[in-house]
């Protein structure tokens, strides 16, 4: 398998996972209806874990466009790589969200609030306010970016670096998440929201897309940001 195809397969479960378990809990009829922001945070750290477990060998399991870009701006990684590696990502995005579509097909027509709907698919704020969405992103991004390269310094048992991560990202969600939904992966939000925006989705609303540029370019500034701050104070 080559890294593109790792880099897709993952980025499809990571959001298979985590936009699976959003809707389990916010359409209505689903057995997990209601279950509430614990049960989403853990969710999508698990949905991470599991994703790099399952390509991280050979991609190195980015799942994310600012990881990718943040790497590449302190050398950890090759240029020329990037925009394969983020045209898979956001294809991957995209297919998971078109599974997640289909997995709950009956649940659309049952749920009447669009805005649910959508916030299955991708993130919006709990208050919006432009700068104040652009620095959550930013922020929650260089926190996870300057975190996972603090993880990679230590020494875990072998094979447990993924399910650490997976615990960070949790972490991330329960304490950062309030504000913007953490999308801090501009593919995770963006490949699910054209998909939001092309799927027939009974009773759907607007893909909120004067919104769309803050998961994607807070991300992108906050993780390159962390990367070169932790380059510096670390080596």
């Amino acid at each position: 398998m080559s890294a593109y195809w790792a880099e897709l397969i993952g980025t499809m479960m990571l959001v298979i996972l985590g936009d699976g378990v959003v809707a389990g809990v916010v359409l209505n009829k689903s057995k997990a209806q209601d279950g509430g922001w614990i049960v989403i945070t853990m969710g999508w750290g698990f949905a991470v874990a599991f994703a790099v477990y399952a390509v991280g060998g050979v991609s190195g399991g980015h799942l994310n466009p600012a990881v990718t870009i943040a790497l590449a701006s302190i050398g950890a990684f090759a240029w020329e790589l990037v925009p394969g590696y983020i045209l898979a990502q956001m294809a991957g995005a995209f297919l998971g969200a078109v599974f997640v579509y289909l997995y709950y097909l009956p649940h659309w027509k049952e749920t009447a609030d669009p805005a649910a709907k959508l916030g299955v698919f991708c993130t919006a704020p709990a208050i919006r306010h432009t700068f104040a969405n652009v620095l959550s992103e930013g922020l929650g991004t260089f926190f996870l970016v300057f975190g996972l390269l603090a993880i990679g310094g230590n020494t875990f048992a072998e094979g447990l670096n993924p399910l650490i991560v997976g615990f960070f990202i949790v972490a991330i969600g329960m304490s950062l998440g309030g504000t913007t939904g953490y999308a801090i992966n501009p593919a995770r939000d963006l490949g699910p929201r054209l998909a939001h925006f092309v799927l027939p989705i009974a009773g759907k609303g607007s893909s909120d897309w004067s919104y769309a540029w803050i998961p994607v370019v807070g991300p992108i500034v906050g993780g390159t940001a962390g990367a070169l701050v932790f380059k510096t104070l670390f080596g």
